[in-house]
């Protein structure tokens, strides 16, 4: 059974930082490609920034140069560190597994984690 569990989440002023944690399990964590995706009241999902087994990483141009993912195959999780927070980023964030680089198909979802940027 596949799990991915998300934390990190939490209210955080404008230009603040946050990271989220996303734990899997019951995947080959080594050799899949995971993704965040975020969804705001009201817009269609976006998907924030992919990385591949090989540590690639691609990102939205919303996030780009403010976020960055990251993974440790030892504990089988990805990081996603999020910099310069603004409240258009405010929204809820997914962890998502699955397959492809620069056409990325989520399989699997976590439960998601609320990061609200306010002051």
């Amino acid at each position: 059974q596949v799990q991915l569990v998300e934390s990190g989440g939490d209210l955080v002023q404008p230009g603040g930082s946050l990271r989220l944690s996303c734990a899997a399990s019951g995947i080959i964590f080594s050799t899949s490609v995971m993704g965040w995706y975020r969804q705001a009241p009201g817009k269609q999902r976006e998907l924030v920034a992919t990385i591949t087994y090989g540590r690639s990483t691609i990102y939205a141009d919303s996030v780009k140069g403010r976020f960055t993912l990251s993974k440790d195959n030892t504990k089988n999780t990805v990081y996603l560190q999020m910099n310069s927070l603004k409240p258009e980023d405010t929204a809820v964030y997914y962890c998502t597994a699955g397959s492809g680089s620069a056409y990325y198909t989520p399989r699997y979802w976590g439960q998601g984690t609320q990061v609200t940027v306010s002051s």
